[in-house]
C-alpha cells in the first residue's frame, strides 16, 4: 500500500446530507480520497454508504454539501457564490470521470461483451465503432475476460458479468472508480475472481472507493477503512488499525458480528 498524505484530494466531500422523506441518511459526512488510494467503505446495512456513491456519482442530488473532483464542484455550475444546480447535459459530462461498479451487473442482454463495453465509448464519446471495439476487447483482456468477449450475459457466469462490468466502467478512462458492493450477488465461489481484478487494479494505482462487506479484502488492499454507522463515519483508519485497535466501541462491536 503506498501513503498518500502529501498530495491533494482528487475527491473532497464535505458536510454531505441527504434524506428521503422523514429518513436522514447523510447527516454531515466528509470523505475525501487521494490520486492512487484505495479506501474501503463498511458498515450496516442502511448506514449511508452506497448513497454516498450515488451522490459522488451525480446519481442523486445532495441536499447540503460540496462534492469536489480535481478542485471542481460536481452537480453545479456558476462562479462560487451563485451557484445553481447544473442540467443534465452537464451533470452527464461531470459523470465521465467518475466510473461506477453495481451490485447488480446492469449488462445489456441483446449485446455481447464486447459491445456491452464500447457502448459508452461510441454513444457517450463518439468513439469510431472499430476503435471501440478494439479498447473494449483491450480491457476486457485486462479483466480476464479476453476469452468470452463474444458471449452474450446470458451465457457468463455471476463473476464473469460483473468483470464485464468493471471493463465498461474502466474503458471510459475515469479518474475515480466507485465500486457498490460489487460482490454481494456473486455466488461464494466466484467472489474471488471480481476481487483479484480489484486488486489488480489497485496495483496498478486505480484511484478507488470500495463499499464492501469483504473484511479480507479491505485489510490487504485498503489504503484506509472507514466505518458507517447511521449516516456518519464514525471511524476512518490504515487497515492494521482499524482491525486491530479499533477506537470507537461502535466499531468494536460492528467487527465482532463481522467475524
Amino acid at each position: 500500500m503506498n501513503t498518500h498524505a502529501t498530495e491533494a484530494p482528487l475527491l473532497d466531500a464535505r458536510n454531505l446530507h441527504k434524506s428521503y422523506g422523514d429518513k436522514a441518511v447523510l447527516r454531515g459526512v466528509d470523505l475525501s480520497i487521494r490520486p492512487g488510494q484505495v479506501k474501503a467503505m463498511l458498515g450496516p446495512s442502511g448506514s449511508g454508504k452506497s448513497t454516498t456513491l450515488r451522490l459522488i456519482n451525480l446519481l442523486e442530488r445532495v441536499d447540503q454539501g460540496t462534492i469536489e473532483i480535481d478542485g471542481k464542484r460536481l452537480g453545479f455550475v456558476g462562479k462560487p457564490g451563485a451557484e445553481r444546480p447544473a442540467p443534465e447535459r452537464v451533470l452527464a459530462k461531470q459523470r465521465q470521470v467518475v466510473g461506477m461498479v453495481f451490485q447488480q451487473f446492469n449488462l445489456f442482454p441483446h449485446l455481447n461483451a464486447t459491445r456491452n463495453v464500447m457502448s459508452g465509448l461510441t454513444t457517450v464519446h463518439r468513439v469510431h465503432r472499430k476503435d471501440a471495439e478494439e479498447r473494449a476487447v483491450m480491457m476486457l483482456e485486462r479483466v480476464g475476460m479476453g476469452a468470452h468477449t463474444h458471449k452474450y450475459p446470458s451465457e457468463l457466469s455471476g463473476g464473469q458479468q460483473q468483470r464485464v462490468a468493471i471493463a465498461r466502467a474502466l474503458v471510459m478512462e475515469p479518474k475515480l472508480m466507485l465500486f457498490d458492493e460489487p460482490t454481494s450477488a456473486l455466488d461464494p465461489e466466484l467472489v474471488g475472481e471480481v476481487l483479484r481484478v480489484m486488486e489488480s487494479l489497485a496495483s496498478e494505482g486505480m484511484t478507488m472507493l470500495v463499499v464492501t462487506h469483504e473484511t479480507r479484502f479491505a485489510r490487504r488492499v485498503a489504503d484506509e477503512v472507514v466505518l458507517f454507522d447511521d449516516g456518519v463515519i464514525i471511524e476512518q483508519q490504515e487497515p492494521e488499525g482499524f482491525f486491530e485497535n479499533p477506537q470507537h466501541e461502535r466499531t468494536k462491536e460492528f467487527l465482532r458480528h463481522v467475524h
